[in-house]
């Protein structure tokens, strides 16, 4: 399949000037950008006066495991029975033909980085998918890319009548399993090739093995500052890789985090401070955070927003102070790069994947249309 879009102004994600020019696919890749390509037998999209995008990435949703609708069968984001799950896989409770994928494909949102919500201290893994298909196997884009965990409100109050009611039990269970992994794994490696000295297996452990290895980051729902600082101390411990996602009190501590280097997943803000934590929410936390050499992705954690809207989120940072080429990386590249997928997705580069977004106007204003999405060299909305 050969696609070739003519005549359109380039955003590419890494240079902070558009460009005119055309972007030709080819089996499903970017094979070219530039001025006055022409590939006969392509099929030409004239986007004269459009702009084009990368397409859209979230960093941090609950696409197609929250439910669409009201209703208990069609959630999959929470197991409930267990405060802690690692061994549970995002990819197993995804459904991929949920109508709320096709709404966030039509709007240019073309990759999410999908996995469990935060109920619980560790809840499983998170993977990244495009937005487009029937099976989720042939939608992945990486799995897995990050082992949630969870501090603050959500596991105390999920869990207040069986095992957590304090930020001090949380921390100390979420140290518990580290510790256990860390273990599990000395021992494994001690055991070398005699499978007699192996520890008996424990597939909760053996899911956190690439934890313990610095192979596969904590992704860590804060939103207080002193949950954030929590998982930074946890982290630090164990010598693990984390990212921090919601980071809502993140302008109050914007020093510390630009000395201590994480990547911030920030969000969701449209709303209103339905928690005691989110009484500091505010659309300036990203701008503030990106000013200070943070690398900051913008984020709906959808269905809390719902996930169509990433664009606007962007918007309304924008407006609140972002500078504009800061909130377009905060959706595209940005993402890719927390996510560690910027090899495939996040800009507008010959090599990636051919996911590009034409967009007449705007994609930060309520006004503009979304023309064209391509999602591996093709048109869905041809």
């Amino acid at each position: 399949m050969k696609a070739l879009i003519k005549n359109a102004l380039i955003h590419d994600s890494i240079h902070r000037e558009p460009f005119a020019g055309d972007i030709l696919m080819e089996d499903g890749k970017i094979t070219q950008i530039g001025a006055h390509i022409d590939y006969p037998g392509a099929d030409v999209l004239d986007a004269k006066g459009m702009n084009a995008y990368a397409g859209f990435i979230d960093a941090h949703s609950h696409l197609g495991l929250a439910g669409y609708g009201i209703g208990y069968e069609g959630t999959d984001y929470n197991e409930m029975n267990d405060i802690v799950t690692p061994h549970l896989r995002g990819i197993d409770g995804f459904k991929p033909m949920q109508p709320s994928l096709e709404h966030a494909a039509h709007a240019g949102v073309t990759t999410v980085c999908v996995g469990p919500g935060s109920a619980n201290v560790l809840g499983g893994t998170f993977f990244a998918v495009k937005t487009v298909g029937r099976r989720v196997d042939d939608m992945i884009v990486k799995d897995p890319i990050a082992m949630k965990c969870a501090f603050g409100e959500n596991p105390k109050r999920c869990y207040r009548d069986k095992c957590d009611t304090s930020r001090m039990t949380t921390a100390a269970k979420l140290r518990e399993m580290l510790f256990k992994a860390r273990e599990y794994e000395r021992k494994i490696a001690a055991a070398g090739d005699d499978e007699s000295k192996l520890p008996a297996f424990d597939m909760k452990l053996e899911a956190l093995r690439p934890v313990i290895r610095g192979e596969l980051p904590l992704k860590a729902h804060a939103h207080a500052a002193e949950d954030i600082f929590t998982a930074i101390r946890i982290a630090r411990e164990f010598g693990c890789k984390l990212t921090l996602e919601h980071v809502t009190e993140g302008h109050l501590i914007v020093d510390e985090l630009a000395e201590a280097g994480y990547p911030c997943a920030v969000g969701p803000s449209l709303g209103d401070a339905s928690k005691w934590e989110l009484r500091n929410m505010s659309f300036t936390t990203p701008g503030i955070l990106a000013r200070a050499g943070i690398q900051v992705s913008i984020i709906t954690d959808a269905d809390v927003i719902p996930q169509e809207y990433l664009p606007l989120c962007a918007g309304l940072a924008v407006k609140s102070g972002m500078d504009p080429f800061d909130a377009l990386q905060a959706i595209t590249i940005n993402p890719a790069r927390h996510a560690g997928i910027q090899d495939r997705v996040g800009s507008l580069e010959v090599g990636k994947d051919a996911d590009v977004v034409i967009v007449n106007g705007d994609p930060f204003e309520v006004s503009a249309r979304v023309c064209a999405v391509f999602v591996n060299g093709k048109n869905i909305l041809a």
